[in-house]
């Protein structure tokens, strides 16, 4: 398991100490996981300094707003992470579903770049990456790559993003203006279902040993500061919410898949509060509900595989969602006629639509499969769902067009608004959802088998010891020791500095 990201100690201290030196000169200091799960342990003298500066601006003090704490200029920093709480007359469903934004994260306005940091720091400070020799590879179909790459940037190494070539537009126009060479931008064949693809040239790039692979479908790191920073945040979310409806259950935390390092968040919300874990996918590639395959536009889900990092033995239910229900309503909530239509016949405010403006592809996926998950168990008023916006729409403007051209014409009006409302939200169902046994997960965690023995080479007890929970407890033991570590490299990088 060393190859994924599990370093308890220093493995190299000659690159420590190059690191280090590197660090000193730019006067660099890394935030310890516990600060991002808990903002206001910041110093107030470093807070400050972090106020003066431009979240989209590749600064490395912007490491430290790498958390949900962020406030709507995404420079303030507030108690209670930013969210919606989407009522009835949007969900058709009695259960209030609580969506938190994640477009409030620094330099890439989505939560990847979180990802990004809990992958790459626990490298640096073990002296497992050398940022004057290695280039750090983001395999991606999302934002994971752009993530990897701001915070390659903002440390001083080289980053190369891996995504597909049929990402939105949105994508490749920010990562050619935060990329120096264009060949740090490699461009795989087909879309959101071509994992195996990303995974095969990050093989070929991986014979270089220059190159360091962060593969986020099996980086522990991952898993592990999604637990702490994410399921912290969505906790004080949830309590925020209860204490103005008392006796309110948070019944159910949707995350679709990706590398299921958000769904991570669930794990510390089921221990908390007895809450299930859902898994969204698409329908139109339903690998978990049926072994299926196919292509989808759900941007940032990839398919077709099982993440390593997925704790499959603790998810309780599968949702699939049609990429058809996604692309529609991205167009509804983000053009005019769209929000006139919403506020004029639905009556829903203008604080409400301005808020859906927070969802993009995947974000509205996690919503369908909520409301589907309310549906199927009936859930009244006084059971939540939470789930997370992990982008938003701005990311997709480009897809809301080829939609408009290629399903409704070129032409978009209030009838079409109509029809996609009472299609894809007052007729959503719960049809494509299914309640896991213990058969079922059996099934879903052996379907991993195929691509992480056979074709990535982690060794059979490896993989297998993920069935117990055990093994997802004992890696909660790296957190403090990384933090531990972070303390003692910026230790030394402020002595080198003198």
């Amino acid at each position: 398991m060393s190859i994924l990201g599990l370093e308890r100690e220093v493995v190299d201290e000659a690159v420590l100490a190059r690191t280090v030196a590197r660090f000193g000169m730019t006067e660099t200091t890394l935030p310890r996981l516990s600060e991002l799960a808990d903002p206001t342990t910041i110093p107030a003298t470093l807070r400050k300094r972090v106020a003066e500066v431009d979240p989209d601006a590749a600064d490395v003090r912007n490491l430290f707003r790498v958390h949900w704490h962020n406030g709507a200029d995404r420079r303030t920093l507030v108690d209670v992470p930013c969210h919606v709480v989407l009522p009835e007359e949007l969900t058709g469903v009695a259960a209030p579903i609580i969506v938190v934004f994640g477009d409030r994260f620094p330099m890439i306005a989505a939560h990847k770049v979180l990802a990004a940091y809990g992958c790459l720091v626990p490298r640096l400070v073990t002296g497992r990456f050398d940022p004057g020799r290695h280039r750090a590879i983001w395999p991606s179909t999302g934002n994971y790559c752009r993530g990897g790459v701001a915070i390659s940037t903002v440390l001083g190494c080289r980053g190369v993003a891996v995504l597909p070539e049929g990402m939105s537009a949105e994508r490749f126009e920010w990562l050619a203006r935060w990329t120096k060479d264009p060949s740090d931008v490699v461009r795989t064949p087909g879309t959101e279902s071509n994992v195996k693809e990303i995974y095969d040239c990050c093989a070929t790039l991986a014979a270089d040993p220059d190159n360091l692979v962060f593969n986020q479908f099996c980086e522990f790191g991952n898993h592990l500061v999604h637990w702490l920073v994410t399921g912290r945040a969505f906790e004080r979310v949830f309590e925020a919410v209860r204490a103005g409806r008392p006796g309110l259950e948070l019944s159910g935390f949707v995350s679709a898949t990706g590398s299921a390092g958000t769904l991570a968040a669930g794990d510390h919300l089921k221990e908390r509060y007895g809450t299930r874990i859902v898994a969204a996918e698409a329908l139109q590639c339903p690998t978990m509900l049926c072994n299926g395959f196919g292509e989808h536009n759900i941007q940032g889900i990839g398919d077709k595989h099982i993440p390593l990092i997925h704790n499959v033995m603790n998810t309780d239910v599968v949702a699939a969602i049609s990429d058809r229900s996604t692309d529609a309503l991205n167009v509804l909530f983000n053009s005019d006629v769209g929000r006139t239509w919403l506020a004029k016949e639905r009556g829903l405010s203008e604080e409400l639509i301005d808020a859906m403006g927070h969802c993009g592809l995947s974000s509205l996926c996690n919503v369908l499969a909520a409301i589907a998950l309310a549906r199927h168990f009936q859930f009244g008023d006084d059971c939540a769902v939470l789930t997370v916006a992990t982008d938003g729409a701005p990311m997709y403007a480009s897809e809301a067009d080829k939609t408009v051209a290629a399903r409704f014409g070129g032409r978009f009006d209030a009838d079409v608004a109509a029809a996609i409302f009472t299609e894809h939200l007052g007729g959503a169902g719960d049809r494509e959802l299914l309640v896991l046994t213990d058969r079922d997960r059996d099934r879903i965690f052996n379907l991993g088998y195929f691509t992480w023995v056979e074709q990535q080479g982690v060794e059979l007890p490896d993989f297998e010891a993920r069935r117990s929970q055990e093994f997802w407890l004992g890696l909660r033991e790296l957190v403090p020791l990384w933090d531990g570590l972070i303390d003692r490299f910026n230790a030394m990088s402020r002595s080198a500095a003198k």
